[in-house]
């Protein structure tokens, strides 16, 4: 069955995009505990780009079905998961690369940020999936929790988006708000 990716962020409404992320399966990663461990021979590059054994997997269906098996550990080590083991994969910086962003309103008016991820995940930004700062001052990277502990980073033009947002709003702090939850927008040092 060919893989057909969900439509465009911006023509979705709130609804619409919860109705999305809903229909998504995942694995229930959390209840599997595979005692056997490996290695994946597989790699993340910091520009979303999936790699095995040295060549780039190009299929985005493959990407997706793989990235449903992503996880990472307390101390920071991404892993694919099965009911029956888990591989280590190497992941440069962070899982994914957040695409595309749009700026919904619920019901009373109250914003919500919604990203699209280069696995054509869809992730509302809250107290569930915050965004954070890291980076400095001069270079700030900026990451939106999705699941698992995994985290996506925001891409030059998302995260233009964001700021543009930010700057609209106005205020004494460049800061955005999303799902009654407020995210700063300046790494702290």
């Amino acid at each position: 069955m060919p893989y057909v990716p969900p439509p465009e962020l911006a023509s979705l409404s709130l609804g619409q995009l919860a109705e999305q992320m809903a229909a998504r399966k995942l694995p229930p990663l959390d209840q599997w505990n595979p005692q056997e461990a490996g290695e994946s021979e597989m790699r993340i590059a910091a520009d979303g780009r999936w790699f095995h054994q040295g060549g780039e997997i190009k299929r985005p269906a493959m990407v997706r079905a793989f990235s449903s098996l992503l996880t990472r550990d307390a101390d920071g080590q991404h892993w694919l998961v099965t009911p029956f083991q888990k591989l280590a994969i190497e992941v440069e910086d962070a899982a994914f690369i957040a695409v595309d962003m749009q700026v919904k309103a619920d019901a009373a008016g109250q914003p919500a940020l919604a990203f699209r991820l280069n696995a054509d995940d869809l992730v509302l930004c809250g107290a569930e999936h915050p965004l954070r700062v890291g980076g400095t001052a001069d270079v700030p990277a900026f990451y939106l929790a999705v699941r698992h502990g995994l985290e996506a980073r925001l891409n030059r033009s998302t995260y233009g988006q964001l700021i543009d947002h930010a700057l609209a709003l106005g205020g004494d702090e460049l800061a955005v708000e999303s799902m009654g939850a407020r995210f700063a927008l300046v790494p702290t040092p």
